[in-house]
């Protein structure tokens, strides 16, 4: 439901509209936000503080409940991804904001660097294209290691060579989330839960939203045209619904479709490490990556500030998504404990002593992907009306990790589109 207030706050204006939203009450609002994820509320709090009131939408019940809550809650240094693409350019310039904002603000996070390895010979050249990548990217501190150089910081570890990012750390999410959510609030931005944008059409060059209550989806199919509850006017509108946005985005009567990328998705399970050695302690104090794999960066360790130790994420990929499943997050979740056959294998590359039984079903996330299967690495994609022509129109497509280092660095850029 729209939060008590959000309508005194809106100025009503009836104006002529399409034959399915007539009956829908009219509200006009100054900037709307879609999508209470790390980055969406990263965007809405970089607009308030530019002087903008905020309406922040999402059809789940609190924030950061899709993506941003199902990572491996790394703060990565910038090393993968193509010079001067947004997501080299956001996540070296996200990072220092986030490790920034993280310290002045108590959020708990910590900088234990991170070892990307060879595990044979043939992965060397891959290896040393990623350093001089992290190069051209800006990062700082990069160092090549030999195998005994990597094994001394890492007993347990197995490789042949190994790239040193010290600047790479973890980050409590929810805790950010939290905070940045309180921050918002305190600026005056209102959220408003279980609402959902189902849709649009255009009102001369503006964006009128269609807005209904979450449970009033219930039963919706997806191809039926809803009666919307509520027809928002803003003047400036982020579409940063993460999952859904482009299927959101083809929803948007008037907005040339040809200008939407085709959507992909990817579940990636993760998996705990039991207790199973004699001292308690993890096996490892820094993030452990492989070389890249198709879809992903490979099944790699992670530790949470509590120091348990997970493994993940796989590529599975998803197929024939419907919209009633992004619009509303009915995405498949679990983790079949089966899928560890397929773990064991890649991790005992690097970690030979992994034993049997050790590993734990954890948790899984769905990755919003502009490639598919056997397709190059898309770049993050941010529209404004440069590309489709809509005034006050941005839609983000694409945001997957590294979003969530990223997402302050996108709300700068954001703002600067909107705002000049």
């Amino acid at each position: 439901m729209l939060r008590q207030g959000v309508v005194d706050k809106l100025i009503k204006r009836r104006i002529h509209l399409p034959s399915k939203t007539r009956n829908a009450p009219i509200e006009k609002a100054d900037c709307v936000v879609i999508g209470a994820g790390i980055v969406g509320v990263a965007v809405a709090r970089e607009l308030s503080l530019k002087g903008k009131e905020v309406l922040v939408l999402d059809s789940a019940p609190t924030f950061g409940t899709a993506t941003s809550s199902r990572s491996s809650q790394v703060i990565h240094a910038g090393i993968y991804y193509l010079p001067n693409s947004l997501k080299a350019r956001f996540c070296v310039r996200g990072r220092h904001l986030l490790y920034q904002y993280c310290s002045q603000r108590g959020i708990p996070h910590k900088q234990i660097g991170k070892l990307i390895v060879a595990t044979g010979a043939s992965e060397i050249p891959k290896l040393n294209q990623l350093f001089n990548r992290g190069i051209r990217n800006g990062v700082e501190g990069l160092r090549m290691l030999d195998a005994s150089e990597a094994i001394k910081m890492e007993p347990e570890l197995h490789c042949v060579k190994a790239l040193l990012s010290p600047a790479s750390g973890i980050v409590d999410s929810h805790s950010l989330m939290l905070s940045l959510v309180g921050e918002a609030e305190t600026k005056g931005i209102t959220f408003s839960y279980n609402t959902t944008v189902i849709g649009g059409h255009l009102e001369g060059n503006q964006m009128a939203l269609h807005v209904s209550d979450t449970k009033t989806l219930a039963n919706w199919d997806g191809p039926t045209t809803l009666q919307p509850d509520l027809v928002l006017i803003p003047k400036l509108i982020v579409n940063s619904s993460g999952l859904s946005a482009p299927s959101l985005a083809k929803r948007f009567h008037g907005l040339d479709t040809a200008t939407i990328p085709p959507a992909y998705y990817a579940r990636g399970s993760y998996f705990t490490l039991s207790n199973s050695n004699s001292t308690g302690l993890p096996p490892f104090k820094h993030l452990i990556y492989p070389i890249p794999e198709e879809g992903g960066l490979g099944v790699h360790v992670t530790l949470d500030l509590d120091g348990q130790l997970k493994f993940g994420p796989d590529v599975e990929w998803i197929h024939h998504v419907p919209d009633t499943t992004s619009f509303l997050n009915r995405f498949n979740y679990s983790v079949s404990a089966e899928r560890a056959v397929s773990f064991y294998p890649e991790i005992r590359k690097y970690y030979p002593n992994l034993k049997d039984g050790s590993l734990l079903p954890g948790y899984a996330g769905i990755r919003p992907k502009l490639s598919g299967p056997g397709q190059p690495a898309c770049d993050f994609v941010i529209q404004g009306d440069e590309f489709h022509g809509v005034s006050g129109l941005i839609n983000l497509f694409g945001i997957e990790s590294p979003g969530l280092t990223s997402s302050m660095a996108i709300a700068e850029y954001i703002a600067a589109i909107l705002l000049g």
